[in-house]
């Protein structure tokens, strides 16, 4: 048995065992699971490209609802030297499989690039670090409006001006979910549809659909506006200089 053999049937195996994990915490509590099954490669690359973007410089990045880790592992080769990743997870057994992750992640063992993994919620990090990315896998749609906002108002500001958030949605839960849900689920998942509409029209630079995701998912890269300067500080920096000296 060759190495590559050996490698594909190792992945082949984590990646059954992943399935199995969330459908069993899935059928545990499926409110803050999400999901039925990791994210594909395809949606964990384009959650994942804002990293990139920003070249070989130095990140702070965050991961917001990591799981199984399906996203972090994509996530983490495409770290530039000297970047700082924080992690986290509010799943007890997704938190413990993610702390396993990175003790044994090729890249991460003796590597530069520290990363630590939280088990909480992302509303209770303790952190006075803002981020160039966010990363977010939380499923919003089983969540409050209010927490919905919530979330949404933590990771702006959280954010560096001009740092960038994704996050992603299914296509035709809603309708799915009038299928199956109360009414009032169906109006609350309306009503967070809503809420996240509110910061795509102030924050969205971008949204594209991975139709073979399963199920196919819309990811949505948001981004905090960069500083400006105060407008005494723009009349002053374009006043003349007589101006200026006459202003002192």
């Amino acid at each position: 048995m060759d190495d590559w053999t050996t490698s594909h049937e190792r992945v082949l195996a984590q990646r059954n065992a992943e399935g199995w994990m969330f459908l069993i915490e899935a059928a545990r509590d499926l409110r803050t699971t999400g999901a039925i099954a990791p994210s594909g490669k395809a949606l964990a690359r384009l959650l994942t490209d804002p990293v990139q973007e920003h070249g070989s410089r130095p990140l702070n990045v965050l991961e917001a609802g990591a799981g199984t880790g399906s996203v972090t592992r994509t996530l983490i080769p495409r770290l530039s030297a000297g970047s700082r990743l924080d992690i986290v997870e509010a799943n007890a057994r997704f938190a413990a499989r993610l702390h396993h992750l990175v003790r044994v992640h090729p890249r991460l063992v003796g590597g530069s690039e520290p990363v630590t993994v939280h088990h909480t919620l992302v509303e209770r990090l303790d952190t006075d670090r803002s981020y160039d990315v966010i990363v977010s896998g939380l499923p919003f749609t089983n969540f409050t409006p209010v927490q919905v906002e919530t979330i949404m108002d933590r990771y702006m500001g959280l954010l560096q001006p001009g740092g960038t958030l994704t996050y992603f949605a299914y296509r035709g839960s809603r309708y799915a979910r009038a299928l199956t849900s109360s009414r009032a689920s169906v109006r609350r998942h309306r009503e967070v549809e809503e809420c996240l509409a509110g910061y795509q029209r102030r924050y969205a630079v971008g949204c594209r659909t991975v139709w073979g995701n399963l199920p196919p998912a819309e990811v949505w890269q948001l981004r905090r506006p960069a500083a400006v300067p105060c407008p005494r500080a723009l009349d002053t920096a374009a006043a003349p200089d007589s101006m200026v000296t006459a202003a002192r």
